[in-house]
């Protein structure tokens, strides 16, 4: 007599060791949705969710900055002093909207600048280069000084604890291979940026002006400028003079070929305050 269809799933549940009696089944995990809010909170580049009081003291911050409008230079910096609300001495930036086709090779804008009063932080600064060189930069206070030794270091650990690289204009074929590495992170000499030391320049006194706070900076793909002016700790005579000679030197790196307004606008921020519109 043939079998019916349960009884063939009985007899095979039977020789799988299954008790055909328990019919209980595994029921899904349910995950809470605080539990999942909090796994987001962890997750890289997922800062975690802001309070109340925070959001508050925030929100408060931009309106002021919003009801004082565009203001002078120096009485910018006082607002950007008085709404300070971070424990550790923040960097002061200066942001500049330039009126320049960013698509335009001949229209991008690039460059460094020395400022006067520094940057107030440590500059750690790695040269490439050779010969009577090596001493020269060692004595300028160059932090890393070599060759193809440091180009290799660079390839095979992914190497990148400095700020500023410098090279000798004769090193630059073995410092092309770290452009992968190099240019993503703005970090690539090129004589546009005065990274690259020629043979008639000082490498000493190049080394000695980049650990002094010497700037570099170029316009990012919406013609925009960044760069960091120094500390908030700063009194406001080492800032404004910083801010001119920093917007001094984008200005006469005008291109020719621009017409009409070259500054749009000037903005100056601390790292973790609101932007203040300043007229010049």
């Amino acid at each position: 007599m043939a079998k019916s269809k349960s009884d063939n799933e009985t007899s095979n549940n039977l020789a799988e060791g299954v008790n055909p009696t328990d019919t209980k089944k595994t029921e899904p995990k349910v995950v809470s949705e605080a539990t999942n809010t909090k796994r987001r909170g962890k997750q890289p580049g997922r800062p975690p969710r802001k309070g109340k009081k925070l959001n508050a003291k925030i929100a408060s911050l931009y309106e002021k900055v919003s009801k004082e409008g565009q203001l002078s230079l120096v009485k910018a910096i006082g607002l950007l002093k008085q709404i300070k609300r971070a424990k550790f001495d923040e960097t002061v930036e200066i942001h500049m909207s330039l009126g320049i086709d960013s698509t335009q090779s001949d229209q991008m804008i690039r460059g460094s600048v020395a400022l006067p009063h520094g940057i107030g932080k440590k500059v750690r600064v790695l040269v490439f280069c050779q010969g009577d060189n090596v001493s020269k930069a060692k004595e300028a206070g160059a932090d890393f000084v070599g060759d193809a030794d440091l180009v290799k270091k660079i390839q095979n650990e992914n190497w990148l604890d400095f700020d500023v690289v410098l090279a000798a204009q004769d090193m630059m074929g073995q410092v092309s291979r770290l452009g992968k590495v190099l240019g993503p992170r703005g970090l690539m000499p090129t004589p546009k940026a005065g990274t690259v030391i020629t043979s008639g320049q000082d490498i000493g006194s190049v080394i000695k002006e980049f650990k002094a706070g010497k700037v570099e900076y170029r316009s990012d793909k919406g013609g925009n400028v960044h760069a960091g002016i120094g500390k908030i700790s700063f009194n406001d005579d080492q800032i404004v003079s910083n801010a001119l000679t920093f917007v001094e030197q984008v200005r006469s790196s005008k291109p020719t070929g621009i017409k009409g307004n070259y500054i749009k606008s000037v903005t100056l921020s601390a790292t973790m305050s609101p932007g203040i519109s300043v007229t010049l």
